[in-house]
């Protein structure tokens, strides 16, 4: 197949994607867009990702089925979501760690999925099908000192994932949950703001002995959406630089 057919294998296709102006979402947004896609950017700001762009906020039900609705209006229908919206919360222990804090980052990361979920599935059904990718993290597979909100919010992605993905999979849709490890994003770059030395700290615990790229993890995204993952669903790929396989 030549480089071309490969650049435009999403050609006439419509991509929602949340938390798409910054990070794996933005980068994601490119990669779509550059394949052919029609993208709508979904966010709490904007931030120039590729195509059109809608602020909503991922713990808002009317925001999230309005931006859907967008999304059908302004292209005729939805193919592909990527759920990318989150953030990391504080670090601290379990009995340090703040309930409001706890809630805050539970609602962004687990309810925004849920809710987005709610929404983009039966738009997905009224195109006959669709591919959603859910983005979780290495952190929802293992645990994740310090970082409890995280950690818990994560594994319910990858349990969401896992329990729509078979209500579906006889309906056309396929749900699956990206694993990401460290990878050099803003959420990343907050963290080594205040702390210069944990990068280091963090490549070393990756056995490739790196940070993973946000372009690296939007392949990964493509590649579930694509026809080559079409036996894939309720799967929770991880993207570690081999951390899991210590």
């Amino acid at each position: 197949m030549s480089e071309s057919l490969l650049e435009k294998r999403f050609s006439g296709k419509v991509v929602l994607i949340t938390g798409g102006a910054s990070g794996i979402g933005r980068a994601a947004a490119a990669a779509f867009a550059g394949e052919g896609a029609k993208v709508v950017v979904c966010d709490v700001a904007g931030g120039g990702g590729e195509g059109a762009f809608v602020q909503a906020d991922v713990t808002s039900a009317a925001e999230i089925e309005a931006a859907v609705a967008h999304a059908v209006e302004l292209y005729g229908g939805l193919d592909y979501a990527l759920n990318s919206a989150g953030v990391e919360g504080v670090r601290a222990r379990v009995p340090d760690y703040p309930e409001d804090e706890w809630e805050r980052v539970v609602r962004i990361n687990l309810t925004g999925v849920f809710l987005s979920m709610k929404y983009e599935i039966p738009a997905l059904l009224k195109r006959g099908g669709g591919v959603i990718v859910n983005m979780a993290s290495v952190a929802g597979v293992t645990g994740f000192s310090g970082h409890a909100g995280y950690a818990a919010s994560k594994h319910g992605v990858v349990g969401l994932t896992k329990t729509a993905a078979i209500e579906y999979a006889k309906k056309g849709v396929r749900i699956n949950a990206l694993c990401p490890a460290y990878t050099r994003t803003a959420m990343v770059e907050r963290l080594l703001e205040s702390q210069p030395d944990f990068g280091e700290k963090l490549s070393a615990r990756v056995p490739m002995g790196r940070m993973a790229t946000a372009e690296e993890i939007a392949a990964a995204v493509l590649y579930l959406c694509s026809d080559a993952a079409a036996f894939m669903t309720g799967h929770a790929m991880v993207l570690d630089g081999g951390i899991m396989a210590q």
